[in-house]
């Protein structure tokens, strides 16, 4: 059941990937709210072209056409979507969760949950943001390859959870902390904060460097310590030493 008419929900039972399908009514002039939600992905997409596994009925995956007011919001979608999937997750299953830099939902060590978030029109006078949100539901999500590195809500749990539920509890949470990035950005990044305590004193590794996470400044960057100085990191691979 959705939960209000805010939303114009899409479902399909197969699809190349939600963001490829949302992308395209965005550039059609598909308004805030439209999601696109499938059973599985055939091609589903993670950051810097990573593949999203995302066998039938082991996953929730989701894109969310997002319509940002305030241009200097759009580089903090990709926090308060992980802001709203984290909370979401919590709510209607219980389970808690920590955010990695940048798109990462964890427990532990192990991915439970990845976003994305790609600019359609930027520039332009009716900008949109592409949420993408990929959550393991069982342990079926993820092939045996990466299992050290993945884990899943209802793997957690020991017990089978209510999909469309948390289907519901993420598209309000997205809606909800979309509008407070709008108002009150700084209360997203508190709530970013407080939810990622690998953002701080954590080792990492990228481009032949390596320093120790220095928490994000409020243009969402992540901060790193260096024999040289501290590093303000806003894109690329870095290797978290957790």
């Amino acid at each position: 059941m959705l939960p209000d008419a805010r939303f114009d929900v899409r479902r399909h039972g197969s699809l190349p990937s939600t963001m490829d399908a949302a992308s395209a009514l965005a550039h059609d002039g598909a308004r805030h709210g439209v999601v696109i939600v499938a059973e599985e992905q055939t091609a589903g997409r993670g950051r810097r072209g990573a593949i999203w596994q995302s066998p039938a009925g082991a996953g929730l995956y989701l894109s969310f056409v997002a319509r940002p007011r305030n241009a200097s919001a759009i580089a903090l979608v990709t926090l308060a979507a992980g802001v709203a999937v984290r909370e979401a997750i919590h709510r209607s299953t219980g389970l808690t969760a920590d955010l990695k830099w940048p798109n990462d939902v964890i427990v532990g060590k192990r991915k439970l949950a990845g976003i994305l978030a790609e600019g359609v029109g930027i520039g332009s006078p009716a900008p949109s943001v592409i949420i993408g949100v990929g959550v393991n539901l069982q342990p079926a999500a993820y092939s045996p390859d990466v299992a050290a590195r993945a884990t899943s809500i209802e793997g957690e749990l020991g017990r089978p959870i209510d999909r469309e539920q948390l289907f519901g509890d993420v598209l309000i949470s997205l809606w909800n902390r979309l509008a407070a990035l709008e108002q009150k950005p700084g209360d997203i990044l508190q709530a970013w904060r407080a939810a990622s305590p690998n953002a701080s004193g954590t080792h990492v590794e990228w481009d032949g460097k390596h320093g120790t996470t220095a928490g994000i400044d409020d243009g969402g960057a992540l901060l790193v310590k260096t024999s040289a100085g501290v590093e303000r990191i806003s894109a690329g691979e870095l290797r978290w030493m957790l």
